[in-house]
């Protein structure tokens, strides 16, 4: 398992909420659902999508003229969609998604994606048009697709974390034909078809994120750089494909063919941390997922990451991140910046 498969273990879709919206100018969504991650994508049509402070399309203005995103009130931008272009969202934040920057919210999407006015009016059934599909009449030129992902694991922090607000990604800066396979599939209504849908909604993410890390203005991951060294690719390699196992910097060392000290000085300076901690950390990091699940127990839990006992994982568990497992289990304080 490499760095960047273990990130995108976590945002793996269960039941994903998938929706095709088929839109007429002026059009304008104010999404505030508090979703952890959302992709959207443009299948038809054009777009904007407004982020900042508050994501009020309106007060945009004159936002991202000539094709760029640009400043607004505040803090705020505008990042245009043309078709084939992928966004992935990083919530809970608010954001809009406009025909223009300039066009205020027409309709608000609140969370477990209820919609309504602005003054709160309902909408879901009035603007329903069909199975997974949603908007202002049949025959709109605007075909909007977007994924968003529920769960709160701490895996999908760990990937939340490394992501800024928003990312783009141009039709040609990726080149991939999920977009249109999505749209063909996400208004079947066939058995199995919400695991179909689950599984697109997954690549598409994937490919998209791939693609953004690829890019040297992406903040990639601890670790991802890391890959291509003949080394330390191989030590991150062992780790995630056996966190439990009782590793030592000298076994690991001399599983990768160095010495302790060459490992341990290529390893901190490709990764920003040294070895035993980057495996403490990815060993909580899964725990921390483990432990949403309804029927583990800590014991179990700790076997799986290569604690000893429910004490010992307890322990490491509240030093690194600042709560025990049971408070983390029941939803309590976040974990520590960083952790």
């Amino acid at each position: 398992m490499d760095a960047l498969t273990g990130l995108l273990e976590g945002p793996r879709a269960r039941g994903a909420f998938l929706m095709r919206s088929v839109l007429s100018p002026p059009w304008s969504l104010r999404i505030q659902d508090e979703a952890p991650l959302t992709v959207v994508t443009m299948a038809r049509g054009e777009g904007w999508v407004v982020t900042g402070e508050s994501g009020q399309a309106g007060e945009a203005g004159q936002a991202g003229q000539a094709g760029q995103a640009g400043e607004a009130a505040g803090r705020m931008a505008a990042t245009p969609l043309h078709p084939g272009d992928v966004a992935i969202l990083r919530g809970p934040a608010p954001y809009t998604v406009a025909d223009d920057p300039a066009t205020a919210p027409r309709v608000v999407i609140h969370p477990g994606q209820v919609s309504a006015t602005p003054q709160g009016e309902a909408l879901c059934e009035a603007m329903g048009l069909g199975v997974r599909t949603w908007g202002d009449g049949p025959d709109g030129p605007v075909v909007l697709l977007s994924g968003t992902y529920q769960m709160r694991g701490e895996v999908n922090q760990r990937l939340l974390r490394t992501l800024p607000p928003l990312v783009r990604l141009t039709a040609d800066a990726w080149n991939s034909s999920l977009v249109t396979l999505l749209e063909a599939e996400i208004g079947r209504d066939a058995p199995g078809q919400e695991v179909v849908l689950d599984r697109l909604l997954d690549l598409l993410l994937t490919a998209a994120l791939r693609a953004w890390f690829a890019r040297p203005e992406a903040g990639v991951p601890g670790g991802y750089d890391a890959q291509g060294d003949p080394v330390v690719g191989r030590a991150l390699r062992l780790l995630h494909a056996e966190p439990a196992r009782a590793w030592t910097v000298a076994a690991l060392a001399a599983a990768s063919g160095v010495s302790r000290a060459a490992l341990g000085r290529r390893f901190t300076a490709l990764v920003g941390e040294p070895p035993m901690t980057y495996l403490t950390n990815l060993r909580l990091t899964l725990a921390a997922d483990l432990l949403r699940e309804p029927d583990a127990t800590l014991g179990a839990v700790a076997r799986r990451v290569g604690y000893g006992s429910p004490f010992a994982l307890s322990a490491a568990f509240k030093r690194v991140r600042g709560v025990s497992p049971r408070d983390h289990r029941q939803g309590g304080a976040a974990p520590r910046a960083g952790a």
